[in-house]
């Protein structure tokens, strides 16, 4: 239950390993849907179809001998609205209530007739008694027809997959760390957007936040936000410095664990360190965006730099990765080239800020630690 009048029926899910088909859900993934009972009664979203049978059980014992006459679909992702045939089919009188970009959408998912869906935009009013729902449009947060919800009467906002987090809820796990890395590897490329999302959002009351993965915010909310805030305008939440390192036979990753020993023993106040090619690709990538400062170093290969790290870099790039301090490490026996093909990857992104890089020729030479240890001295500067 989330208020008196506002229930939750959405189900998690421990049997999918790979959300989105790429990363990687240890604990599993909550598919959230609610539902609103008042004079008339709305669904709030549905459920991935993978856990459609258990979602409509508990739909059925929400409503008693009731029956719904809203289906409010904020965004037709198919984790959220691939039941909504299950619903309709179930109370075929049911009014859909949705945008007017998910009634371009939902005709790609569903052979139904979406000619009579109630099209709502922004500062549109649904009343449903004593609850009146009010319409905030989010464009591309993460998808381009999303809307989220406001109830004037419990001020409860249903957010979409805004304020999102991996993990089911039967699960207990520290918010801020997954709900990071689902913000940076699944919203992170659009910032502004949030950002907009953000500032119409600072003029409601909200209580509750329901969104449609992760746990029910109440008391956190104000935390919540001040995250996000952080996160949607690219900032630096984490005063240290984040080594991605790619090695082929060892000699990169002792120069990149030499350089983590330097910066700790200068007093650096935090140094997180990953292996590309061995850890989760999803959690360097929200490190990458958590600290304002990266070393990246990585072998050439092919004449350019090791793929592993030329995917990561990739991957920042269409997320929008900016406003960083970048460290470069390369190694290179013959005809050292990494750090040109990297730095010709991050000049194409805003606001970085690439510092002199170190070259390694083969095996860590006790030589090269006073390179290293001028990279850090540039870094802490």
């Amino acid at each position: 239950m989330v208020t008196k009048d506002i229930l939750y029926i959405g189900v998690n899910d421990h049997d999918l390993d790979l959300f989105e088909g790429q990363y990687i859900i240890p604990n599993g993934i909550a598919y959230n849907s609610y539902v609103i009972m008042d004079e008339k009664i709305a669904i709030m979203d549905t459920v991935d179809k993978r856990k459609c049978g258990e979602f409509m059980e508990n739909l059925k014992n929400a409503l008693g001998d009731r029956k719904p006459d809203y289906l409010i679909v904020q965004h037709v992702e198919p984790d959220h609205a691939s039941s909504i045939k299950a619903v309709v089919d179930a109370y075929p009188d049911i009014q859909i209530v949705t945008s007017g970009g998910a009634t371009r959408i939902l005709p790609l998912y569903f052979d139904l007739d979406f000619s009579g869906v109630q099209v709502v935009k922004e500062g549109d009013e649904l009343c449903l008694g004593k609850h009146v729902l009010t319409f905030i449009t989010a464009p591309m947060v993460h998808w381009p027809e999303v809307i989220m919800t406001y109830d004037k009467t419990d001020k409860v906002l249903f957010s979409a997959d805004g304020f999102g987090k991996f993990g089911a809820l039967d699960v207990e796990e520290d918010w801020d760390c997954e709900a990071r890395r689902y913000y940076f590897n699944i919203v992170g490329k659009f910032g502004q957007q949030v950002q907009d999302v953000l500032k119409k959002a600072a003029g409601l009351d909200i209580q509750t936040i329901c969104p449609l993965h992760g746990p029910i915010l109440k008391e956190t909310i104000g935390h919540v936000l001040e995250q996000y805030q952080t996160w949607s305008t690219y900032g630096v939440e984490t005063e240290g410095v984040f080594i991605a390192y790619v090695s082929m036979h060892g000699n990169t990753a002792d120069a990149a664990h030499k350089m983590a020993e330097i910066l700790e023993a200068k007093g650096c106040p935090k140094v997180a360190i990953s292996d590309l090619a061995r850890e989760d690709s999803a959690e360097a990538l929200e490190d990458a965006f958590r600290y304002g400062k990266v070393v990246l170093a990585a072998p050439t290969y092919n004449m350019g730099v090791n793929p592993i790290m030329g995917d990561f870099l990739h991957h920042l790039s269409i997320k929008n990765y900016q406003n960083r301090t970048i460290g470069i490490i390369e190694n290179g026996s013959w005809s050292p080239n990494a750090a040109k093909t990297m730095k010709e990857t991050l000049a194409a992104m805003k606001n970085i800020n690439v510092l002199k890089h170190v070259t390694i020729r083969g095996a860590l030479k006790e030589s090269d630690t006073e390179a290293l240890s001028a990279l850090a001295d540039a870094l802490l500067a």
